[in-house]
C-alpha cells in the first residue's frame, strides 16, 4: 500500500517526476522541479538536481539527503557528497545527493534557493519511499558548512513553506526525521554573514532556525579549531536539549573546518563511523 494517496488528478504531475526519476535505479542526477517551475530562479544559478545512491546490500530502511557545502556559492560534491554516499551505501543505506542552486542569489537570503530545493528533495524522497526502499519516515539530511546551515533549516523550519507549491508534490509534508549538521556555518546571529567570525560571547542563534514543534533528533559534528567556531554547533545542542529532543554532539580536538570524508588513523576520522553508530542507536 502507498504510504500517500494522490488525487487522479494528481497523476499527471507525479507521473512527470516518476519519468523524470528514470534514472534514479542507476544513481544518475535527475532535475528535481518540473522544466520552467524552478522558484525564483535567477540566470547565474545552476539548475538543481537529485541523485539517487542504493546500496548493494540493504541494511537499513533509512535515507540520508546529503547536502554539501560551498558558502552557498559552490557545491563541493566531492568530498562533501558522493565520498559520503558510499560510505553509507557501505554500510545498507540508501543516500542522496543533493546538488542545489549556487551561487547564491541577488536580493534575497543567501539559502533561500537552496532551502526551496531541500524541501523540495525532501517531498520527492518521502512520496516516493516506498519504491526507493525506505521508509517515507525515516529521512534524514546530513550537510556541512553552508550545507550544515541548510541542514538545520531543513529540520528545524519545515513547517514555514519556503517556497508557493506548483504541483501535488508539494503537498507532502517535508520534515525530516533526523540531522546532522556538521561544521555548520551561518549559525550565530554574530556570524551570520561572516561564519569565520565571532567571539563566543553571543550565543544567540540566527531567528531563521525556529526550531519548530517538527524538529527532529540531532547528532552534531564540529572541529575545536574549526574557523566557523564550534560553540554554534553546542548552542544548537543546548537548544534541543532545552527543548527535550534527544541529541549528540562530538567535538574534535585540534581539528579545523571541511574535513569531509575523512578516513584513517587521525582520531577524529571515525567520524561517519560514530554517526552510523548514532542512528542504529535512534532506530534509523
Amino acid at each position: 500500500m502507498p504510504y500517500f494517496t494522490f488525487p487522479k488528478k494528481a497523476f499527471p504531475a507525479l507521473l512527470f517526476l516518476i519519468l523524470s526519476a528514470a534514472g534514479i535505479f542507476a544513481a544518475e542526477p535527475f532535475p528535481i522541479w518540473p522544466e520552467g517551475k524552478i522558484p525564483d530562479l535567477q540566470e547565474h544559478q545552476t539548475i538543481p538536481t537529485l541523485e539517487i545512491c542504493h546500496p548493494n546490500e540493504k541494511k537499513s530502511d533509512a535515507c540520508v539527503l546529503i547536502l554539501p557545502g560551498g558558502a552557498y556559492r559552490k557545491c563541493c560534491d566531492q568530498h562533501e557528497g558522493s565520498q559520503i554516499a558510499n560510505f553509507f551505501n557501505e554500510k545498507g543505506v540508501t543516500a542522496a545527493i543533493l546538488r542545489y542552486r549556487v551561487s547564491r542569489p541577488e536580493n534575497a537570503p543567501k539559502h533561500r534557493s537552496a532551502w526551496q530545493d531541500a524541501q523540495r528533495a525532501v517531498r520527492f524522497l518521502r512520496a516516493n519511499a516506498l519504491e526507493l526502499g525506505f521508509h517515507p519516515e525515516k529521512i534524514g539530511c546530513l550537510g556541512f558548512s553552508a550545507g550544515g546551515h541548510l541542514t538545520l533549516m531543513t529540520a528545524a523550519a519545515s513547517q514555514t513553506p519556503a517556497y508557493l507549491a506548483i504541483d501535488e508534490l508539494d503537498k507532502i509534508p517535508c520534515h525530516v526525521n533526523f540531522a546532522v549538521p556538521v561544521y555548520p556555518a551561518y549559525l550565530l546571529a554574530e556570524c551570520a554573514d561572516r561564519p569565520y567570525s565571532g567571539t563566543g560571547e553571543n550565543l544567540k542563534l540566527v531567528p531563521e532556525l525556529q526550531f519548530d514543534s517538527q524538529t527532529p533528533p540531532m547528532c552534531l559534528i564540529h572541529g575545536d579549531a574549526d574557523s566557523c567556531p564550534a560553540y554554534a554547533s553546542i548552542a544548537v545542542y543546548h537548544k534541543l536539549r532545552t527543548m527535550n529532543i534527544p541529541a549528540e554532539i562530538h567535538i574534535y580536538a585540534k581539528v579545523g573546518h571541511g574535513f569531509g570524508a575523512a578516513r584513517g588513523g587521525d582520531h577524529f576520522k571515525a567520524w561517519l563511523d560514530r554517526v552510523h553508530d548514532w542512528m542504529k542507536l535512534m532506530r534509523f
